[in-house]
Order: C-alpha cells, then sequence, then structure tokens
C-alpha cells in the first residue's frame, strides 16, 4: 500500500496561489492561533471556492522543491506539483488498544495492525474548545534532533459534552459476537457485565435492540424503551452464551435490519457492534458485508461503533466496516476499559457534532521544502475533494479532540508562514457546511520538542514515535525523522506520567517499556 508520496514544487505553484489567496484574505495571526475568521456558513453560493493555499509564492518555472516526502523509497517522483494534504478525520483508538494488549500478552504487534494516528488519537489533549457545533482549529510545533526538521501539530477539537439530560434521545442497537471464541475470558463475559451496567446508566427514553450471531444471527430483543423495561433487557444479556462459529456477515446484516425496523425520528441511531471480528462462516467477504452497513448509512443515518475484544482480533475487518458506516472503532481488553466505554464514554457521546468532517493542510513553498503526515494512510482524501461535501469524511461527537502530526523540513533560514490548517463538516442535523481554519509561522517551531515544548504535544509524539517504532522492520515503511530509541521514548513517557499523574499515561510508558524488553 502506498504510504506517503514525493513531489517536487514548481513555480506553477504561482498561478495556484494566486487563486488560494482568496481564501487566506481575511486570515490573520500568528502560529499557534486560532482563525475564526469563518463564520460558519458556506459563502460559495453555488460556486466552488478555491482550495486553501500558502501565501503568495514567489519563484520561477526553474526553481524546484520539494514537497511530501514518502516511505516508499521505489516510488518515482511524482509530475504534479503538491503542497496540500486532505485526510477524513478519524478518531478510532482500536490499534492502540490492541497494541497494548498484545504486548501484555507477551508479543509485538503485527506492524499492519499498528496505525500512528490511533495512538496519538487514544489521548485527549487539553485544546481550546467551540461553544457550539463544529471545531476549533489550534496549530503548533517544535524542532525534532534530526536537523532541519521539525514536527507540527494539527490539533482539532469539539465541544464539551452536554449534560446527559440535554442530549437528544438513542436508538442502540447492539451487535453481539456470541461465537465460540467469545468464550474466552474477557470477552463475552466482559461484554456482558459492562452492558447490565450501561442499561442502567441510559436514560428512560433511550431505546435499546440486541442482536446477536454465531454461525446465524438473531433479533434476541427488538427496539425497546428503556422506561419501564430495564429487566427486559437485562434478562436479555443474562441469557447470552458463546456457541458455535462466526458468521460476522449475518450478523451485520441483521443488526442492520433490526437498527432500520426501529428507526427513531431525532434521535442518534447507531449500530454498536462487539466482536472479535474473525469471521470465518457465510458472507466472509468484506466489500459485500460493507455495502449493506453503507446503505443503511446514505438513507436512514445510522452510524456505527465498532468495539474489538480478544487476544486475536480482525483489526482490519473492524476498521474497514467502521470507515464505511460512518463510525469509529476501539479496543477493550479488561473490565476497566469495557466499563469506560460502555458506561461513560457511548452515553456521554450518543450525540453528533459534525459529520463529513474532512482537514486540508496548506504548506507554503516558501518555507517548507518537504513534509510528512504521520498515519491516516486509510483515510486519504483527494485534494480536490476537500468541498465535494458528496466525499465521505468522518463522524465526530462532543468531547473529542482529534491531532493530526506532520514532520516538517523548513527552508534554511525560512521565515514567515508556514501553513494553514482547514478543517471542513456538515452540520449534523441541517447538513450545512462548515468551515474553520488556523494558521503557523516559521517563528513558532523555536522550541526543542523534548525540552521545552508543550506537554501535550510531547506526549502526541512520544506516542507518535512509539507507533513508528512497532512499524520499524516493515518495508513498507520508512522511519520518521527525529525518531528516537524505544529507552528515550520510554523515558519521556515517564516522565509525562510522574508530572500528570495519568493513568492513561503511565499505561503509555508501561507499554513502551514492555516493547523495549521484547525487541532486545
Amino acid at each position: 500500500m502506498e504510504r506517503y508520496r514525493i513531489r517536487r514544487l514548481r513555480g506553477a505553484l504561482v498561478a495556484l496561489t494566486a487563486a488560494g489567496g482568496l481564501l487566506l484574505s481575511a486570515c490573520s495571526g500568528s502560529g499557534g492561533s486560532h482563525d475564526n475568521s469563518s463564520d460558519g456558513s458556506d459563502k460559495s453560493g453555488g460556486r466552488t471556492l478555491p482550495l486553501p493555499a500558502p501565501d503568495g509564492t514567489s519563484g520561477s518555472a526553474q526553481e524546484e522543491q520539494k514537497g511530501e516526502q514518502t516511505g516508499d523509497a521505489g516510488r518515482e517522483v511524482a509530475p504534479s506539483p503538491d503542497y496540500l494534504s486532505t485526510f477524513a478525520l478519524d478518531v478510532d483508538t482500536a490499534s492502540y488498544g490492541f497494541a497494548r494488549r498484545t504486548l501484555a500478552d507477551g508479543r509485538l504487534p503485527e506492524p499492519s495492525t499498528v496505525r500512528p494516528e490511533e495512538f496519538v488519537n487514544s489521548f485527549r489533549q487539553d485544546y481550546e474548545r467551540p461553544d457550539g457545533n463544529g471545531f476549533s482549529v489550534t496549530v503548533d510545533g517544535a524542532r525534532t534532533e534530526e536537523k532541519g526538521w521539525s514536527l507540527v501539530r494539527v490539533g482539532l477539537a469539539t465541544r464539551a459534552a452536554h449534560d446527559e439530560r440535554e442530549r437528544p434521545p438513542a436508538a442502540l442497537t447492539f451487535v453481539i459476537d456470541v461465537s465460540g471464541s467469545m468464550g474466552e475470558p474477557g470477552r463475552l463475559d466482559l461484554a456482558k457485565d459492562s452492558l447490565d451496567v450501561m442499561t442502567d446508566r441510559l436514560r428512560g427514553d433511550d431505546s435499546v435492540a440486541i442482536v446477536t450471531f454465531s454461525d446465524e444471527a438473531e433479533t434476541v430483543l427488538p427496539m425497546t424503551r428503556l422506561d419501564g423495561h430495564r429487566g427486559r433487557v437485562h434478562r436479555a444479556i443474562d441469557r447470552l452464551e458463546p456457541t458455535n462459529s462466526t458468521n460476522l456477515g449475518a450478523g451485520v446484516r441483521a443488526g442492520y435490519d433490526t437498527a432500520v425496523k426501529g428507526v427513531r425520528e431525532g434521535a442518534t441511531n447507531r449500530v454498536v457492534l462487539l466482536s472479535d471480528a474473525l469471521a470465518n462462516t457465510g458472507d466472509t467477504d468484506a466489500d459485500s458485508i460493507l455495502e449493506r452497513i453503507s446503505d443503511a448509512r446514505r438513507t436512514h443515518g445510522i452510524t456505527l461503533f465498532g468495539v474489538g475484544v480478544g487476544s486475536e482480533y480482525g483489526d482490519s475487518l473492524m476498521e474497514r466496516l467502521a470507515d464505511k458506516g460512518d463510525g469509529h472503532t476501539t479496543y477493550v481488553s479488561n473490565r476497566d476499559d469495557a466499563r469506560t466505554v460502555f458506561c461513560e464514554e457511548l452515553p456521554k457521546n450518543i450525540d453528533l457534532t459534525a459529520r463529513d468532517a474532512k482537514a486540508q493542510v496548506a504548506f507554503d513553498p516558501r518555507t517548507v521544502e518537504q513534509f510528512r503526515l504521520i498515519g491516516y494512510d486509510n483515510r486519504q482524501v483527494a485534494d480536490e475533494d476537500f468541498r465535494d461535501d458528496r466525499v465521505d469524511g468522518g463522524e465526530v461527537g462532543p468531547g473529542h479532540t482529534v491531532t493530526a502530526l506532520y514532520l516538517v523540513r523548513t527552508a534554511p533560514g525560512a521565515a514567515g508562514h508556514l501553513a494553514t490548517a482547514s478543517i471542513r463538516w456538515l452540520d449534523p442535523g441541517s447538513r450545512a457546511p462548515h468551515e474553520e481554519t488556523g494558521r503557523l509561522e516559521a517563528s513558532s517551531l523555536g522550541d526543542d520538542l523534548w525540552t521545552s515544548s508543550s506537554p501535550g504535544l510531547r506526549l502526541a509524539a512520544t506516542a507518535a514515535y512509539f507507533a513508528d517504532a512497532l512499524r520499524h522492520g516493515d518495508n513498507r515503511w520508512t522511519r520518521l525523522p527525529g525518531s528516537l530509541p524505544l529507552g528515550e521514548l520510554g523515558a519521556h513517557a515517564d516522565e509525562l506520567a510522574n508530572r500528570s499523574e495519568d493513568r492513561a499515561v503511565r499505561e503509555l510508558a508501561d507499554a513502551i517499556e514492555t516493547a523495549t524488553r521484547l525487541k532486545r
């Protein structure tokens, strides 16, 4: 799979940039600042607005600069100029959770299951939050230990979750894997315990349905309003027992059929798939399973939340299901993880604040020689599709932060504008498009990443370089500029954990320590 591309910037950027400058004419501020020039409305009036672009560029047709560096050493330089990076937002965290579980079992994770953006986004950041739906944009950065290379962070945040009483009601269809493999401790038993607790914490006007699947699928509880019927839901949960093989396709189809029958207007309609995603019976073709999800998404707005379990886990299939179903994935390995996901995160984040969210970062060719987006390999969007609202993006709820990290090689003596980050999303109710932007100046990259940058930036860097180390040895990826030995990363994680007293950061430090031992 292509991971990123090497591109050259040519004098032709002058014309492109002049058009793009229309978007940025109202922008102002310095690095690390928010740009609130957008009033939250799409002022295109039916016209196609220019893509975000750096400020005016000087140069001639003979001048060349390197654009986006790539990890595919055998790929030729692409023929067209490119200073844009466009991707769909992703709040998945399953890759990091599964890696922690694998390390705890005494094994290194397969490189193909390591997605750096999911490591980074497993940790909430303290970005400023907007008042309403949509996003705030924060852009900052610092110098790495590799000469000329800096780490740039694009931080996006949604509003804080409303009081539980203020959110819309939920219609949740739980699709639960009860195949034989789910009998392993830490799978179905963990799910049943968490669902029982969650049932008591949801509101009376919420609704729940339960579908199970092994070799066949069965709707064991149709969509049921919880008010006055919690006992019925508990009894359905108690009857769940593992049996036979895994017909994931049948489970997904039955789950969405049940969700469609139980669709509630004005409610958040969501399928929650809990499985080890090891399909071995019936329809095991991912594309046909995915098509059912896509139909329900387009017609009824039903989103998918995938929860992975088990020491053996079909990570790739679960990720594709969630991406196609306008949702996200997480992974739970113990009772604490499961209760956090089902009893705290899911009830609080039932609502959506943005649909089809996409980000585009425009680097200034006067100050940037090369750049590399860390991760988001499966979330790339064509630059020209940034404002095509028919192109799928990511779904994000309240209380989320999303971080994208770039390694940026600056030009010698770089000064002035460095990058502009834009985020575009659709209002979850009206589907009206909105945009917000933030800028970064080259002068904001003076701090050393590991000694003087913010704790949040150091934490994001530690998670990203940890993922990079776990992928080392797979020739599909080259090492990140400024990468550190695992021992040094562990020391940074220890320091952050001691200063923050955050359990999640301590778990990161422990995971790095385990990986260090296993790689010796």
